[in-house]
């Protein structure tokens, strides 16, 4: 049994009122639960949530969309996604838990299902995390190269490349969960995700683009 999680604060702090925001004529949270129920690998979504607007409009989506109410000390901005993630599964029994987010609109259905199919044929790995491919030049904050050589000079796309968590996806169980207090296991997989599709909404810049990404067909 494959259970999709999707937590959604009411108030957001880099970007007000982001989860349930208009984006293309829909709330945001309408995308990736639409996404996430055209997935017959999952049986079930849940929704942890302090909203009202997102408890009154989400489970009209689908009947697969369930409610969990976020209890008032885990609504700080502050407050760790584990932790949140640890009331989940202390709530909602399954095999495997699949977590991702509101501000993943762009992220497609025969993606997530990849996801979990790799994992679930790949017995050396424990958990998954989604990963977005960099190939470019990164500097430390005290002005060291990260991972290329000065005497070196390499095309970027000939650049070995490097991998940003995108958090887009996770997949877990509750064993992990509980005994690392983290989604990301001993021995996870990256999975990577195309750049386009891997957008991750935190700010009024990736709303734009993202949107306007998604009227291109939700590709490019």
């Amino acid at each position: 049994r494959i259970t999709a999680l999707v937590p959604m604060r009411h108030n957001s702090e880099r970007l007000l009122q982001k989860n349930y925001r208009d984006f293309n004529g829909k709330p945001l949270f309408y995308w990736i639960l639409t996404t996430l129920t055209q997935c017959h690998s999952i049986d079930a979504i849940y929704i942890d949530t302090d909203s009202p607007i997102v408890k009154e409009g989400a489970p009209k989506i689908s009947n697969k969309i369930s409610i969990i109410d976020r209890p008032a000390n885990l609504c700080a901005g502050e407050t760790p996604m584990n932790e949140i993630l640890l009331h989940d599964v202390s709530l909602v029994q399954a095999d495997y838990y699949l977590q991702t987010h509101s501000t993943n609109p762009l992220l497609k259905a025969e993606t997530i299902e990849r996801a979990i199919t790799t994992l679930l044929n790949s017995p050396g790995y424990d958990s998954l995390f989604g990963v977005t491919r960099l190939q470019t030049r990164l500097w430390d904050v005290h002005g060291i190269p990260v991972n290329h050589d000065l005497n070196v000079l390499l095309r970027t796309q000939d650049s070995p490349p490097i991998f940003e968590e995108n958090s887009n996806i996770y997949i877990f169980t509750k064993e992990i969960l509980q005994a690392k207090k983290n989604r990301i296991g001993a021995h996870p997989m990256m999975f990577e995700i195309p750049r386009h599709e891997a957008w991750d909404i935190d700010e009024e810049i990736d709303f734009r683009i993202a949107e306007f990404l998604a009227r291109d067909n939700r590709s490019l």
